[in-house]
């Protein structure tokens, strides 16, 4: 590291023109990044983190007002810009080639009518860095990096194909491709499960070692800052608050906000051999020591609501001059699970293994093939689309992208209000505001928010949004595909918390698909762990946390980063990481797996 910093940030002060006036983003930030540093800068949703990295990218929208300050990037001895102020001609001919940035959402930063290879071969192409061929190969190798299987399809796949986690490592493939000086990480693991954020990290932290590359990482996730940063950045309403080094800010913690962040961060362990769900304690809410009360609202004595057979989801494979299906990708492959009334089922595996298409093909939102699907005791796998739809009301669902699930022309008061109209709990939008603000409340927003778009609101205030409308109709399911995954740990144990009250109150139950260990953990009641489409383990909580017996699931909890940088040099990673490709010949039978009882309520896949 040397003592001119790649990047000066000094007293950058940026707002945004509203209907109300100038919203202020960012006021008085001032940091620096060096060569060869890892800078973790941390906050809430909203508190101006990700406005700080676009404005370094000039991806700024035009409301936007940079009213002070600057932004100082000096690539080399003979050259410095302020990013700030820098001509787009300029600003093309470092980004992509010298600034490099990951996106918080994949789904909105990927071209859909581009195939990946073509996308990732893009920038190469244009900056003239080497021939077609050899750009093809370096793709290749890059999707291999980051380890996604199967390539060849991946290269010539659309990104609507692809889960988010798969998405989400393209985007960090494309990032890399012309070897940036300096990367900015925008959330780039939260749509990862823990295996491959684990091998993800690594290979950004060796990557960022062997280039000396500058990494501005951008997370909510305090284990993440841990395991990557050399220094970190906390930020709140615009401002930092507090820098340090990163055994400085974990260990002695100096302002109150990052205190209160620290605290609410979910640890693997913290639920030791409890057999219920606890809330998280929250930091000025709840009194230090005081013991949190369990969630007993599962039951157990009553039927199913919902009980799944045999459910199988294939994508169909076109190939040839005639397009003629020759392969199917086995999605999802003849599971088995059941949800009581009250409880929390989790849902956990790679990103890929099938864990957000089950969901979907509950809600058909994919085709889908059962034996059998049973709600409230009624067969409604052999209803017909007409008659599934009252169904919608008593099973709802969050979706993992926030922003491709909102409509972005409506304002968000609306779109709360949808459901309420449509399903007749409100005759009129005046008698559903009420209800409307609040369910914003409820979700750690504003009643005014209500008049607000989309695009108004960071990632994680649109995840809040989503879950608030989900819980507007009071289904008696809800599924809850990565809902808290944008989040801050601060609002993310409140919105976990709320989960629970909404749980008490009304005895919904929660299908919980996460990558979050350590959430899963402290919310569900069972575990499904689900690996290449099926499920591999599954039981109580307590049981597959503390007795896991699949090699997957031990290998699951393994790579759960750890809130603590001392231990970071003593977490050594496998090799076995790629895993065997989904895609099957037309006709191709998988057997189904059979299981053996390890305790009661606790079943493990059998080798084969």
């Amino acid at each position: 590291m040397t003592d001119s910093p790649l990047l000066q940030i000094s007293d950058l002060t940026i707002g945004f023109q509203s209907r109300d006036g100038l919203n202020r983003a960012l006021d008085g930030v001032s940091f620096d990044i060096h060569r060869g540093e890892v800078v973790a800068v941390v906050g809430e949703s909203g508190s101006g983190k990700s406005v700080t990295s676009l404005s370094l990218m000039g991806l700024l929208s035009d409301n936007a007002v940079i009213e002070k300050g600057q932004a100082l990037y000096k690539p080399d001895e003979t050259n410095c810009y302020d990013l700030t102020t820098i001509d787009g001609s300029s600003q093309r001919k470092l980004r992509g080639q010298s600034l490099a940035m990951i996106f918080q959402e994949p789904m909105t930063s990927l071209n859909p009518v581009l195939k990946i290879g073509d996308q990732l071969t893009e920038a190469l192409n244009d900056h003239h860095l080497c021939s077609r061929d050899e750009a093809w190969q370096k793709a290749m190798r890059l999707l291999e990096k980051v380890h996604i299987s199967d390539v060849e399809r991946v290269m010539h796949s659309y990104p609507q194909s692809l889960s988010g986690g798969m998405r989400q490592r393209v985007m960090i493939a494309l990032a890399l491709t012309c070897d940036p000086q300096m990367l900015i990480a925008d959330e780039p693991t939260t749509a990862l499960d823990v295996t491959v954020q684990a091998r993800i990290l690594q290979i950004l932290r060796d990557l960022q070692k062997e280039r000396q590359m500058a990494v501005m990482f951008i997370t909510h996730d305090m284990g993440v800052v841990a395991e990557i940063a050399d220094r970190v950045v906390v930020m709140l309403r615009g401002k930092v608050v507090e820098t340090g080094s990163v055994e400085q800010i974990f260990k002695a913690p100096q302002h109150p906000y990052t205190q209160s962040l620290l605290a609410a961060v979910p640890r693997l362990g913290d639920m030791g051999h409890s057999e219920w769900p606890k809330r998280f304690a929250i930091v000025g809410e709840d009194e230090p020591g005081v013991q949190l009360s369990e969630q007993r609202t599962a039951d157990y004595s009553a039927k199913p609501l919902l009980d799944v057979r045999g459910l199988k989801v294939y994508y169909p494979i076109s190939s040839g001059i005639m397009s003629r299906v020759t392969h199917e990708v086995h999605a999802v492959e003849q599971i088995d699970f059941n949800v009581y009334p009250g409880e929390t089922l989790a849902i956990v595996g790679e990103s890929g293994c099938g864990k957000s298409t089950t969901g979907r093909a509950l809600l058909r939102l994919v085709e889908n093939q059962s034996e059998s699907i049973h709600f409230q005791g009624k067969e409604i796998s052999l209803l017909k689309d007409r008659n599934f739809k009252p169904l919608r009301r008593e099973l709802q669902m969050v979706f993992q992208d926030p922003y491709a699930s909102l409509n972005p022309r409506l304002t968000v008061g609306f779109t709360i209000a949808e459901p309420l109209l449509i399903h007749g709990l409100a005759k009129n939008l005046k008698q559903a505001t009420p209800i409307v603000e609040k369910l914003l409340i409820s979700v750690g927003l504003q009643p005014e928010h209500a008049r607000r778009y989309p695009h108004e609101f960071s990632g994680g205030q649109r995840q809040r949004i989503a879950i608030a409308r989900a819980m507007a109709l009071k289904p008696k399911v809800i599924i809850a595909d990565e809902a808290v995954s944008a989040l801050d740990v601060s609002i993310q144990a409140q919105v976990i918390n709320l989960m629970m009250d909404l749980q008490q109150q009304t005895g919904v139950s929660w299908i919980f698909i996460s990558h979050d260990m350590a959430v899963v953990e402290r919310i569900a009641n069972r575990v499904a762990v689900m690996y290449l489409g099926q499920i591999v383990e599954f039981g109580s909580r307590n049981a597959i946390f503390n007795h896991p017996t699949h090699a997957y699931t031990k290998r699951l909890l393994a790579s759960v980063p750890i809130a603590d940088p001392s231990r970071r040099d003593g977490r050594h990673f496998d090799g076995d990481e790629l895993r065997p490709s989904p895609m099957k010949a037309v006709g191709e039978e998988v057997t189904r797996l059979r299981y053996r009882k390890v305790s009661e309520q606790h079943w493990v896949a059998m080798d084969e």
